[in-house]
C-alpha cells in the first residue's frame, strides 16, 4: 500500500485557527497582577471575567473567550519564565499537592523554560492526565462513579459545587470541550505536531491547577472533608504482557533510521518518534509510551484513510465530528457508514489482535486509556510494558516502508521482532481468557491426587453410596460420554482403558487450548456462549479450591483426633465423593474446550437451536453453582453432591447422544 506522509498538519482549518491563531489576535499586554495577588493566590474573579457567554442561551462563547484569554495566557507564561526554579517551588509547589503528583507539575515548569517543542507537548499530555485524575478524586467528595470522559467530569455538578461553575467554565475552554481549545484530545489523539501547541496554554493550565488547589483548600477547611486519592492501577502479571524480546540500543538505533524512512510516519510528526525512542533509551518509560501512542494512532489513521479511500479524514473534522477517527473506529469491523473497514485486511489478524489486546479489551492493560486518564503512576511505569509498545511500533515501521530498506528489515535484531508480531495471538479476548481459566482450573484439579489420604486401616465402610449403585452409574456415564467425545480429541491425549486420566486430560487441554482460534470480531452468539463457559469454568475452579482446602483441614483434624463421630463420617463421605468429582470436573473442562474450538464455525455457518443450546449450558452452570454451595466448608453436603452430579451427567449424556453439542455440529 502506498502511503503519503507529506501532510503538513493534521489539524483542519477551523481547528488550526482556534489553537494556533485565535488566542494571538488580541495584542494587549496583560498585567499579571490583575490575576495574581502579592502572596501568589489566583484572583479567580479576574480570570473568569474573560469568559464570554452567548446571548441566546448563556452558554460559553468559546471563540470570544479564547480570544479574550489569549493575552492572559501570555502574561502567565512570561511570569513563569521570569521565575527561578527555587522561586517557583517556594510560591507554588504546595498548591499542587492536591493532585497527588506534585513532581509532574514541577516538571511542567521546567518544560516552560525548554526550547524543545516535543517536551512542551509531552508536559501538557502529562499535566492533563494528572489533572483529570485529581479532579476525579475531588468529584468523589460529592458523588460516586466518577465519569469516564473528561468533558462529562468538567460539566458535572459535583465539581461546580467545590470550585464554582465560573471556574469550571474556564477549564472547559482549555480542555474537555470540542468547542474550545480541546488541548487534551488534540494531543492524545495525535492531531497536533510539536510546534502547533502554543507554550502559553501549557503555562496557563499549570497556573489554573495551582489556583484550583487554593480553592480546594478553602473548601476542605470549610466543610471538614478529607480528600482521598484513588490507588493507581498496577500491572500485576507483567509476564502475560511480554510478547517481544527486550530492546537494546542497537535495535533502537536501527529504529531511529526506520523512523526517518518509513511511510508509516508523517514527516511533521518525526520529532515525536525520535523523542519517544530517546525517552526509552533514557529509561523514561512512561514518557516514551505517552509520546508513542498518539503517533501510532496517526500512523494507523494514515493507513485507515488510505485503505478506506477517505484521505480527507486524516485531519480533525468539524467540531461535531471531532476525533471520530480514533482507535475505537479504526479497530472496528465496520465504518460509521456500515461499510466494511479495510484496515484489518491491511494490518492482518496478528497486528489487530495486539492492538485490541493492549488498547481495547476490558481485561487487557488498556494502556492508552489508563495513561491518558491518569490511572497509572507515571514514575513507576514498567519497562516491560513500554518494551512491547515500542517493539510493536518498530514492526509497523518495517512493514510499511520501501523495498530499499530491505537491509534494515532483515537485520538480525529486527527479524525476531517481526517473527513475534506475525505469530501473535490474542491474550485478553474473552476466548483467550477462557482458555487460561480452563488450564488454571485443571492445574488445581491435578493437585487432588496429592491430597493427604487417611490410612486405609482407619477407614470404615461407608454405607449408602455403594448400596444404591450411584457410584457404578456415575463411572459408567462418565466412560460413555468420554468415549463418544474421543473421536474429536487428539489421539495421544486419550485412553480407552482409562477415559478420564488427569495426566492425559491436562495434556489434552493444553493441546486444545494451543489451537489458534479467530477472536477478532466474534459475533454476539459466540460471546454469549463464552460468557457462560467462563462462568462454568470459574465455578469448577472454586469447587476444586474448596475441596483442596477442606481435605487438608479435615485430614489434620482426623490425624489429631479432633473430629466428632458425625464429622468423621462426613469426612469419609467427602473422600469418597471427590473420587467421582475429579473425573466429572475434568469431563466438564474437556467439554468446555471442545465447544470452544467449535463455537466460531458453528455460529457462523450452521443453523442450530441457539436458545436450546444456551438452556443446556445454563443447566450445567446451575450444577456447578450448586456444587460450589454444597462443597463449601459451611455446607459439606456430599450426598447431595453425588445426586446433583448424577443428574447433570444424565443431561450431558442426553445432549451428547443426540449430537447437539457444538463439537458435533462443527463436523
Amino acid at each position: 500500500m502506498e502511503l503519503s506522509g507529506s501532510a503538513t498538519t493534521c489539524l483542519s482549518q477551523p481547528v488550526h485557527y482556534v489553537i494556533c491563531k485565535l488566542g494571538f489576535e488580541k495584542k494587549d499586554t496583560y498585567d499579571i497582577n490583575n490575576i495574581l495577588s502579592g502572596n501568589c493566590e489566583v484572583r479567580w474573579q479576574a480570570v473568569t471575567e474573560h469568559v464570554c457567554y452567548l446571548e441566546s442561551d448563556q452558554s460559553v462563547d468559546y471563540i470570544k473567550s479564547i480570544r479574550s484569554l489569549g493575552p492572559v495566557c501570555e502574561s502567565v507564561n512570561m511570569h513563569f519564565k521570569s521565575l527561578a526554579k527555587e522561586q517557583f517551588l517556594t510560591q507554588y509547589a504546595s498548591w499542587f499537592h492536591w493532585t497527588n503528583c506534585t513532581e509532574i507539575f514541577l516538571e511542567v515548569f521546567d518544560v516552560l523554560q525548554c526550547t524543545q517543542t516535543t517536551e512542551g507537548a509531552l508536559g501538557l499530555m502529562k499535566l492533563t492526565s494528572c489533572l483529570e485524575r485529581a479532579l476525579g478524586d475531588v468529584y468523589l467528595l460529592k458523588g460516586s462513579d466518577c465519569p469516564f470522559l473528561l468533558r462529562d467530569l468538567l460539566a458535572s455538578e459535583q465539581l461546580a459545587v467545590v470550585f464554582g461553575q465560573a471556574v469550571m467554565n474556564v477549564l472547559r475552554i482549555f480542555i474537555g470541550s470540542p468547542y474550545g481549545l480541546n488541548l487534551r484530545n488534540v494531543l492524545w489523539h495525535g492531531f497536533a505536531s510539536p510546534h502547533e501547541i502554543p507554550t502559553k496554554y501549557c503555562a496557563m493550565l499549570l497556573f489554573l491547577t495551582a489556583g484550583l488547589g487554593q480553592l480546594l483548600q478553602t473548601y476542605l477547611l470549610r466543610t471538614k472533608c478529607i480528600l482521598v486519592h484513588r490507588p493507581y492501577v498496577i500491572f500485576i502479571s507483567l509476564e502475560e504482557l511480554v510478547v517481544f524480546p527486550d530492546l537494546n540500543n542497537e535495535t533502537l538505533s536501527i529504529a531511529e533510521e526506520l523512523v526517518r524512512l518509513s511511510s508509516f510516519v508523517l514527516k511533521t510528526m518525526l520529532p515525536f518518534w525520535i523523542a519517544a525512542l530517546t525517552a526509552f533509551k533514557q529509561n523514561r518509560y512512561a514518557d516514551s509510551v505517552i509520546l508513542l501512542l498518539p503517533q501510532l494512532e496517526v500512523g494507523l489513521r494514515l493507513l485507515f484513510t488510505t485503505a478506506n479511500k477517505c484521505p480527507n479524514r486524516l485531519l480533525t473534522a468539524e467540531v461535531k465530528f471531532m476525533f471520530k477517527i480514533n482507535y475505537d473506529l479504526m479497530l472496528a469491523k465496520h465504518l460509521d457508514n456500515e461499510e466494511v473497514n479495510q484496515l484489518p485486511l491491511v494490518l492482518e489478524e496478528p497486528a489487530m489482535d495486539f492492538l485490541w489486546d493492549f488498547l481495547n479489551h476490558q481485561e487487557g492493560p488498556r494502556i492508552r486509556d489508563r495513561l491518558s486518564h491518569g490511572e497509572i503512576n507515571l514514575e513507576a511505569f514498567p519497562r516491560e510494558v513500554a518494551n512491547q509498545i515500542v517493539a510493536f511500533a518498530i514492526t509497523l515501521l518495517c512493514r510499511f516502508s520501501d523495498e530499499d530498506m530491505f537491509s534494515l528489515k532483515e537485520h538480525m535484531v529486527i527479524k525476531p521482532l517481526i517473527s513475534c508480531a506475525n505469530s501473535y495471538q490474542s491474550r485478553f479476548h474473552p476466548i483467550s481468557q477462557l482458555r487460561k481459566q480452563v488450564l488454571e482450573c485443571m492445574k488445581s484439579i491435578h493437585l487432588w491426587s496429592e491430597l493427604p489420604a487417611v490410612p486405609e486401616e482407619q477407614v470404615q465402610t461407608i454405607k449408602g453410596l455403594e448400596e444404591n449403585g450411584e457410584a457404578s452409574t456415575l463411572t459408567l456415564m462418565i466412560s460413555e460420554i468420554t468415549t463418544q467425545l474421543q473421536q474429536y480429541m487428539p489421539q495421544n491425549c486419550c485412553s480407552l482403558d482409562d477415559p478420564i486420566n488427569s495426566v492425559l486430560t491436562k495434556r489434552l487441554l493444553i493441546e486444545l487450548c494451543d489451537r489458534r482460534i479467530c477472536t477478532l470480531y466474534s459475533p454476539r452468539p459466540v460471546l454469549e456462549i463464552v460468557v457462560i463457559l467462563r462462568k462454568i469454568s470459574s465455578q469448577c475452579h472454586q469447587v476444586s479450591e474448596q475441596v483442596i482446602a477442606s481435605a487438608e483441614v479435615k485430614y489434620m483434624q482426623w490425624m489429631n483426633k479432633t473430629l466428632r463421630s458425625r464429622q468423621r463420617h462426613n469426612y469419609l463421605r467427602m473422600l469418597n465423593s471427590i473420587k467421582f468429582l475429579s473425573p466429572v470436573l475434568q469431563l466438564i473442562l474437556i467439554l468446555i474446550t471442545l465447544e470452544l474450538v467449535s463455537v466460531h464455525s458453528v455460529c457462523k455457518k450452521n443453523p442450530f437451536d441457539y436458545q436450546q443450546y444456551l438452556k443446556f449450558l445454563k443447566s450445567v452452570l446451575q450444577y456447578t453453582e450448586n456444587l460450589v454451595t454444597y462443597t463449601s466448608p459451611e455446607k459439606n453436603k456430599w450426598d447431595e453432591t453425588i445426586e446433583l452430579t448424577n443428574k447433570v451427567l444424565v443431561k450431558i449424556k442426553k445432549v451428547s447422544d443426540r449430537k447437539l453439542m457444538l463439537i458435533h455440529l462443527a463436523t
